[in-house]
């Protein structure tokens, strides 16, 4: 006879097993309450989240432009800036070289000036004199030397200018290519989206990188340099202008000094030449009367030697008659006439050896003063020369060098003039 089988383990009541189904029954009702609740907050944070990226993204797109719009501005302030010192380091570099070459034509203008009073020491004697000529020459060197000195100056503070204008300007350039590389990230930076393929995450990216300023920092850095070229541009602006004139006045205080120098060589060249001519003049007239009176003498001695026969005759007649005999030996008329004429002519004789002496020591005399003349016509004629070759010499400052060709001995520093015309320069 077959058996009933029974499970063992725990058995549940109806109540239970109805409480059970109403517990699941409110168990599944909770979650699927719960659940949906969490859906409509999901779907709620899902839209405030996509409502919040995107005006997060537009609003850092917005920030980006606006940086971008400010660093492109001042790229092209400090653009500007670089292009403006460009133009003023070319203008104050061609000033400098300007005042470069008026002082080296400086130089020339001091070798000529003591050139000529090199020449001039080689005058000689009296022609050694401190004349207005040697007054304006030693004149004209300090004036050289004061507007060298001006001009060296100005040259020296456009050399520190330049330095000054070059340093702003690596600053601006610094600063000009940091904001183009700056301008660069953030136009990347604005055209990453999410479809971009080269967005990733990163370690860390709201960190702040060392060296970071301030945003105030940073305008007033862009400031700085902007506010530094201008100083500086206005500064070589104002330097230009004191160069220029600097320039134009040394110019036209060395040349006036050289008219003033060049008016006295003249006026000394042509007091020289008066000299000369009245000497010459004196030379001429000293040699004719050298002649006149060298045949003045002539005519005394040739008169001297007439009346000396005529003594001689006088007194052979007197001798002669001392022989008469006897009471013919008588002191008569004709004795007393040779008395007489001896007296006479020894008197005579006497008066023309006398007046030959005097004729003689004023024969000495115009030769002596001939020579002096002459002596004085060589030391003249040597300053003329040595005037003249200043006079020559001073024309490098008005012709070319190249072109100069003053027709000078290298060697001797003389004229090439005829061999017998040349005077001994020492």
């Amino acid at each position: 006879m077959a058996s009933l089988s029974v499970k063992p383990g725990q058995r549940f009541t109806l109540s239970d097993w109805q409480n059970s189904s109403h517990l699941i029954s409110a168990d599944a009702e909770h979650q699927r309450s719960t659940s949906h609740q969490i859906r409509q907050e999901a779907r709620a944070l899902r839209n405030d989240t996509g409502n919040q990226a995107k005006w997060d993204e537009c609003d850092s797109r917005t920030r980006l432009k606006d940086r971008i719009s400010s660093v492109d501005r001042w790229r092209e302030v400090l653009a500007r800036c670089l292009t403006d010192i460009d133009l003023e380091i070319d203008a104050l570099t061609k000033v400098k070289e300007a005042a470069e070459d008026a002082l080296q034509a400086k130089n020339l203008c001091l070798d000529v000036a003591i050139e000529c009073l090199t020449f001039r020491e080689s005058r000689r004697d009296i022609d050694v004199v401190r004349d207005p000529v040697e007054e304006e020459l030693h004149r004209e060197v300090k004036v050289i030397e004061r507007t060298k000195k001006e001009l060296q100056q100005r040259v020296d503070e456009a050399f520190k200018q330049l330095c000054r204008l070059k340093e702003v300007r690596q600053l601006l350039n610094c600063d000009h290519r940091h904001k183009v590389e700056a301008l660069e990230l953030d136009r990347q930076c604005l055209s990453f989206n999410v479809t971009s393929g080269n967005i990733s995450f990163k370690v860390n990216p709201t960190r702040i990188p060392d060296g970071t300023t301030a945003l105030r920092e940073w305008e007033l850095n862009s400031q700085h340099n902007k506010d530094c070229a201008e100083a500086e541009m206005k500064a070589s602006i104002e330097l230009r202008g004191a160069i220029t004139l600097t320039i134009a006045q040394t110019n036209n205080e060395l040349d006036a000094q050289r008219m003033a120098t060049e008016f006295a060589l003249r006026k000394r060249i042509r007091d020289m030449e008066g000299a000369l001519s009245e000497l010459r003049w004196q030379e001429q007239n000293t040699l004719e009367e050298i002649a006149e009176m060298e045949e003045d003498i002539r005519q005394l001695e040739e008169d001297l030697r007439k009346r000396t026969l005529d003594l001689k005759v006088a007194h052979t007649r007197l001798e002669t008659r001392t022989y008469r005999p006897h009471v013919e030996l008588c002191r008569d008329q004709a004795q007393y006439g040779l008395t007489g004429e001896v007296q006479t002519l020894e008197a005579a004789i006497r008066a023309l050896q006398q007046k030959r002496t005097e004729s003689q020591n004023a024969l000495d005399a115009l030769y002596r003063q001939l020579h002096r003349i002459q002596t004085d016509i060589g030391y003249k004629t040597n300053s003329l020369q040595l005037d003249n070759k200043c006079m020559d010499t001073r024309r490098k400052l008005v012709i070319p060098v190249e072109k100069y060709d003053p027709e000078v001995d290298a060697v001797n520093r003389t004229r090439n003039l005829p061999r017998n015309s040349q005077l001994e320069l020492t």
